[in-house]
């Protein structure tokens, strides 16, 4: 009888340490699946939305910019102009010394003025010698070479009046004057220089007509055309718009990075915008069709560096799986374009590099809404 009740309290009490187990063993199970559970915060993929503007980085830059240099050699005298100063047409800029050139100038006076009496008095000596070939005191072969000594004569002071407008002009050209209104923006040369014909000395920027000057990417160039009209923000005064229209894109991409230079002519704002400035271009674009997506969603893993991949969330098991995807146009807002997803998937949009696959993630409490017709809300879209 003792033997029996023991068995049975030795049952009980393994009953008991079984149960016991099993509780705790549910209890560990539960709470590793509740600390497998990652809250992430998640994004509804969709289109770009029609009419909207992607910035480009800028500069501002006048439209003529001219190297002026002197026409001849010579040692530099005078520089009464600075970087930064403001000139009107006709104003000096440099002067070489000029005295070699006065020089010049005088003594092919002192022969044109020779020339011209020796001119004047072979025309005498024809009119004599008409007169005695009418006479017939002189044979015609002696008036014809008085006829030629005057022919020479004036041909010489035609020549020499031609050589004194040459000394004279460079004479004129030992000043160097401006072209037209504008501003210095480069100084190559210093009084005392001694410079070659051509060589450049100040660089002059017309302040009537300024561009932008942007950088576009090969995949963008077919969306954009000449005669455009775009809007332009400057760094200093982001808050305004001014219009501009596209004047010129470069025909061949630049070798070293593969974009294609445009240039954009402001209709307005010419005063604000200086010479320098950083500018915003903003280009409106109506294609559609495009998934863009935030940058913080794009991962790559470690055995495949080259693969761009996000994870994509199933709304029913909340399970994550890795899609490839190839990047596009970057946006504003830290938005790209991608292709590989479909609109109205949910895909995980921050702590993208501690997911794993196959993962069960929390999601948060508001969703964004599965729409078919969703758009993405890039900033600049014009109302």
């Amino acid at each position: 009888m003792a033997t029996r009740n023991k068995f049975r309290l030795f049952r009980l009490w393994a009953c008991l340490f079984l149960f016991i187990s099993l509780s705790m063993g549910c209890s560990r199970q539960d709470q590793e699946v509740k600390l497998s559970l990652r809250p992430v915060k998640v994004f509804r993929v969709g289109y770009i939305s029609e009419g909207r503007m992607t910035p480009y980085a800028g500069e501002v830059r006048t439209r003529f910019e001219t190297t002026l240099s002197f026409r001849v050699a010579g040692r530099i005298i005078a520089r009464p102009v600075e970087i930064g100063d403001r000139v009107r047409n006709g104003q000096l800029l440099a002067r070489l010394d000029n005295s070699d050139f006065q020089l010049a100038v005088q003594a092919v006076k002192a022969q044109l003025k020779s020339a011209v009496a020796d001119r004047d008095f072979a025309g005498d000596d024809v009119t004599r010698y008409r007169e005695l070939l009418a006479q017939k005191v002189i044979s015609s072969p002696d008036f014809d070479r008085r006829q030629t000594a005057y022919t020479t004569a004036q041909e010489r002071v035609s020549a020499l009046e031609a050589q004194l407008k040459q000394t004279t002009n460079q004479l004129d050209y030992t000043e160097l004057s401006a072209d037209r209104d504008g501003v210095i923006t480069a100084l190559d040369v210093e009084k005392g220089q001694v410079v070659a014909a051509g060589q450049p000395v100040v660089k002059l920027a017309q302040l009537d007509e300024k561009e932008i000057y942007f950088d576009i990417p090969e995949q963008r160039i077919s969306e954009i055309k000449n005669h455009q009209r775009v809007e332009v923000s400057l760094w200093s005064e982001d808050e305004r718009k001014f219009n501009a229209e596209i004047r010129e894109i470069s025909a061949s991409a630049n070798p070293a990075s593969r974009t294609y230079r445009a240039k954009a002519t402001l209709l307005d704002g010419q005063d604000e915008a200086h010479l320098g400035m950083t500018a915003t271009v903003w280009v409106a674009s109506d294609k559609t069709g495009q998934i863009a997506v935030p940058l913080s969603a794009v991962f790559t893993a470690q055995d495949q560096p080259k693969q761009q991949k996000v994870w994509l969330v199933d709304e029913v098991s909340h399970h994550v799986k890795a899609v490839p995807v190839q990047i596009g146009i970057a946006l504003a807002d830290e938005l790209t374009t991608v292709a590989g997803l479909k609109a109205g998937q949910l895909i995980v949009s921050a702590g993208v590099q501690r997911i794993k696959e196959g993962q069960t993630v929390r999601l948060p409490a508001s969703v964004p809404m599965d729409e078919k017709v969703q758009e993405t809300a890039v900033p600049g879209k014009q109302p």
